[in-house]
């Protein structure tokens, strides 16, 4: 059958270049993990418990803080397993799933972002509609929104790339990549329709990132008229605007890594940026909300007063 991989192991060769560190990789690597853990869950576990905190924008950092162990686990357990494996490889199936988790993941956490903008719009802009506009079923059917597309999208994508016949099964990353993937593909391979949906799900959520800075835009030209509006604002907003940051710069990074940088920069430096989004968000947005929201920190320092005396 043609339009069948005989393909049945990926070798991920990003590893090649960490033979000499592994073990210090692994334990850096798995700390950094239970870290991830410990401090989203504490974050969920914090605003499901509390009654005062289920409110429209609570419940939707729980739904990012639930992302963020999504897409970790899609990644940790595989990269913790192979720094202390002699061989590097992962299943035509398991490399397909992984990709499905990493892109769906990305993409959720941009959706949510989306979500958590309208929110501080409309309670910031539109104050007296926002109990009416923003219920809490609204609220958690745009949560489950926001993870049920991105994730049937990336499922459209990833069935696509299943359907090609591959001729190689070296992957120069630490984890699989789907956009890789199709570029394995035996030549000549038929990806026009793989590479149009791609770019369909491009455009989509390049809207999203334009309707979060509109969004944003606004907010900061009608908080600049009122102190009260500039306190909500650094109050809510910064939290978001820092986590939308931080997600779009470890993001644009591997983009431009993948797509202009994997001959030019050493394949170290190419793991280190890869895996970016993997770290550097999951671990400082439960840490940016708990510090600045004060409901929260509240809560959690309650918690922790009781627990010591």
């Amino acid at each position: 059958m043609d339009n069948v991989s005989l393909i049945t192991l990926f070798v991920l060769s990003g590893f090649n270049e960490t033979k000499d560190f592994q073990i210090v990789l692994f334990i850096l690597t798995l700390l950094c993990y239970c870290f991830i853990v410990l401090v989203n869950v504490c974050l969920i576990v914090t605003i499901m418990l509390d009654k005062n905190l289920h409110e429209p924008m609570y419940i939707l950092l729980c739904t990012f803080c639930m992302n963020g162990l999504y897409g970790t686990a899609g990644f940790y357990p595989k990269f913790l397993w192979d720094l202390l494996s002699p061989v590097h490889v992962i299943s035509y199936s398991g490399c397909l799933v992984q990709a499905l988790v990493m892109y769906s993941f990305a993409c959720s956490d941009l959706s949510i972002l989306a979500v958590m903008a309208y929110d501080r719009y409309v309670a910031i802009c539109r104050p007296l509609e926002y109990h009416s506009v923003m219920s809490k079923q609204r609220v958690l059917k745009l949560a489950c929104f926001s993870w049920l597309i991105p994730f049937c999208m990336m499922a459209i994508n990833i069935y696509l790339t299943s359907r090609l016949k591959l001729c190689s099964p070296f992957i120069a990353k630490l984890f699989c990549v789907n956009w890789i993937i199709v570029k394995l593909a035996c030549f000549p391979a038929d990806t026009f329709v793989n590479n149009i949906v791609a770019y369909i799900t491009i455009i989509i959520y390049i809207f999203h990132g334009v309707f979060i800075v509109w969004s944003y835009m606004f907010l900061i030209k009608t908080c600049m008229n009122s102190l009260e509006n500039r306190a909500k604002f650094m109050q809510t907003c910064v939290p978001h605007l820092t986590s939308l940051l931080t997600f779009l710069s470890t993001l644009v990074f591997d983009v431009m890594n993948m797509r202009l940088g994997r001959t030019a920069l050493p394949q170290n430096l190419q793991n280190v940026i890869s895996i970016e989004f993997l770290v550097i968000p999951p671990i400082m947005n439960p840490l940016i909300y708990g510090f600045k929201l004060n409901k929260i920190r509240n809560r959690i320092l309650g918690i922790a007063i009781r627990r010591k005396y």
